[in-house]
């Protein structure tokens, strides 16, 4: 039995927090949690000014996945997250990478330069011109 989603924030055992839209299952004897897009979230601070915004992340950067289930005995606590600042802030980044995409092109501007076979035939001449 799935129980109605809701917003919240997961201390896990392993000392990460994630802040997802999350069901709670009962399966069997065992409460597992649906967490769907969970996100790392970091303050941007300023010396002068203290917190001045967010950075969102996703938990789990090598994969497309977007749920992902979490076994209630992994977490160390949980709280459902009423503040719509958060919740808003946190849709809006959904939004903003699915229509992205999880992969940017490279570019020089990002630094990319050349390939490995041209950087090692550069550097190859440069060792030899020594």
């Amino acid at each position: 039995m799935i129980e109605e989603d809701f917003y919240c924030t997961l201390k896990l055992k392993t000392g990460e927090e994630v802040f997802a839209k999350v069901a709670a299952s009962e399966e069997e004897d065992r409460t597992m949690l649906i967490v769907s897009n969970p996100v790392i979230i970091s303050e941007i601070k300023s010396n002068k000014l203290g917190v001045i915004g967010y950075k969102f992340e996703p938990w789990l950067k090598t994969t497309t996945e977007d749920l992902f289930i979490i076994k209630l005995e992994d977490v160390i606590t949980m709280t459902e997250s009423s503040d719509i600042e958060m919740i808003i802030m946190y849709q809006n980044y959904l939004r903003q990478s699915k229509k992205e995409g999880n992969h940017s092109k490279i570019n020089r501007r990002m630094g990319y330069l050349t390939n490995v076979q041209d950087a090692k035939e550069i550097l190859e001449k440069i060792f030899k011109s020594i």
